[in-house]
Parts: structure tokens; C-alpha cells; sequence
């Protein structure tokens, strides 16, 4: 019987590591899902404790979402640090006065932030969506050079 090479049997504990690795990952989100379960599935008295339980509860599938997404956050931290500004410089102007104003002031802020978190130049999009016979859906999802 041939012996196993030292790389070969560092290979092969390597993957086993891997392997343990992630059966460890699995098993620690599915006690997540499971004590969850057991906190919503408590009874409450309170109507605002129902109210408070149920909304976890019909929001169970993306509740643990990060665990399954590399590379996805557990909280909006970054998202609300991206608005910041944007709120700030609302409320030092004051506000808007129409609805429509602040919907049309949020829509441009979105765009500035994507394009700017994208490393995209914000003024060739805007032109070619202003630009544009008829109105457009911009798809700011991947960062790509804006075809003419």
C-alpha cells in the first residue's frame, strides 16, 4: 500500500477543514432559523406584541439573507452613512414643497449616490436619460460604459 506524501495528506486535511467549515456555517444558521421560530411562535397577550411579532414573522425568508450572500451586510449601516448628506442638506434647505418635488429630489440623489459609489460620471447618464424621445429605465446595477 502506497504511503501518502506530506502535501498530499495536507491537501486532503485542507478539504477536510473546508468541509467542516462549512457543515459548521449550515448547522449554526439553521439553530438561527430554529430559535427564531421559538421566539415567534411564543404566544403574546399584547395586541403591539402581536403586531411586534408579526412582522419578523411574514419577513421570515430575508431575515437571515446576509448568512447566505457572501459579501451582503447584516444591517443597513453603509446605506443609511450614504443618505447622511443628502438628509442633512434637505433639512438645512428646508425641506420641499410638493410631494413631486420630493420624490423628483430623491430619484436624483439615488442616481448621484449610485453613480458615485459606482466610480460612473453622473453627467453623460443624466444627458442621455434627458436626452432620450421617450422615457427610459435606467439600469445602474452593473457598472458599465453608457452606450450613445
Amino acid at each position: 500500500m502506497a504511503q501518502e506524501t506530506d502535501s498530499a495528506k495536507i491537501a486532503r486535511l485542507e478539504r477536510e477543514i473546508e468541509r467542516l467549515q462549512a457543515e459548521n456555517e449550515r448547522l449554526r444558521r439553521a439553530l438561527g432559523e430554529a430559535r427564531l421560530d421559538r421566539v415567534l411562535q411564543r404566544r403574546t397577550r399584547s395586541p403591539a406584541n402581536r403586531r411586534l411579532r408579526n412582522h419578523p414573522w411574514r419577513e421570515r425568508e430575508a431575515v437571515f439573507t446576509f448568512l447566505y450572500c457572501p459579501g451582503l451586510e447584516a444591517t443597513n449601516w453603509r446605506a443609511e452613512q450614504a443618505i447622511r448628506p443628502m438628509v442633512v442638506t434637505r433639512k438645512v434647505w428646508g425641506g420641499n414643497r410638493t410631494a413631486t418635488g420630493a420624490r423628483t429630489q430623491s430619484i436624483l440623489l439615488s442616481i448621484l449616490q449610485t453613480c458615485r459609489q459606482q466610480n460612473r460620471p453622473v453627467i453623460p447618464l443624466l444627458e442621455h436619460l434627458l436626452c432620450s424621445p421617450r422615457p427610459r429605465v435606467l439600469d445602474l446595477t452593473t457598472p458599465r460604459p453608457l452606450a450613445r
